[in-house]
């Protein structure tokens, strides 16, 4: 969970778009040598405290720990601090530095939910990458099989699609929790089509080019193949 050079902003983006209460990281402060920061989720938001390392000890605040994991240890017993909104913010989850993620996702859009101000150009070479993907794609309908643009956005297990861009409440929201394939299709007449398997119906969609709809397959099934692993881990936990 020690993320060597990776930014305050995007430090916020990895935490608010893959992480939970109580996700952290630790990583360089741009302020002096030897100083750390430690960047922890609290509900909607980032704090961010400092982690001094003075040669033998580690200092968080008035605390001195001889080392990170004492630290760490510490604070998920006691929280770190209580935030505006009463929330105790308590060390939980530590985020990997490596996480399983496609390469793919160096070409898809970074999302942060805390507007930083920052460009996408500015997260994208330090956020290794996001489980978020967002574009145009036509689909199906269900009983009128005509097609229609609608705007997708992904985020988390949710694929979520909206009548445009400019559209604040989706039209419905897919849990992929639900969702049993994802394949290329050939049966339509369109080209670039791919579609998602529900138990209730597989929902048809076709990209403008065939990069794309291969960028939407592979964060698709890698987004399937984290759920089934949560699951099996879950079950093994429950088993044992």
């Amino acid at each position: 969970w020690y993320h060597d050079n990776l930014t305050r902003h995007a430090a916020e983006a990895l935490l608010l778009s893959n992480g939970q209460d109580g996700s952290y990281l630790l990583r360089k402060s741009n302020e002096k040598e030897g100083l750390y920061s430690l960047s922890v989720r609290g509900k909607d938001s980032v704090k961010h405290f400092h982690v001094e390392h003075t040669g033998t000890t580690f200092k968080f605040g008035f605390n001195e720990f001889s080392n990170l994991k004492e630290l760490v240890m510490h604070f998920a017993n006691q929280p770190l601090i209580g935030s505006e909104t009463g929330t105790l913010i308590v060390l939980k989850h530590p985020y990997p530095r490596r996480v399983e993620e496609p390469a793919i996702y160096e070409s898809v859009r970074v999302h942060t939910a805390m507007q930083t101000g920052r460009t996408e150009e500015d997260l994208v070479p330090s956020a290794p990458s996001l489980g978020t993907k967002e574009g145009y794609l036509v689909k199906q309908g269900k009983i009128v099989k005509n097609w229609k643009t609608r705007w997708f956005t992904l985020h988390r297990n949710e694929l979520k699609y909206f009548k445009d861009q400019t559209a604040t409440e989706p039209i419905r929201a897919l849990d992929l929790t639900e969702c049993s394939a994802v394949q290329f299709d050939y049966s339509q007449e369109r080209v670039n089509c791919f579609c998602l398997v529900f138990p209730l119906r597989t929902y048809y969609l076709c990209a403008k080019t065939g990069i794309e709809a291969d960028e939407w397959i592979k964060i698709l099934r890698w987004k399937l193949s984290q759920i089934r692993k949560q699951l099996e881990q879950r079950d093994a936990t429950l088993t044992s």
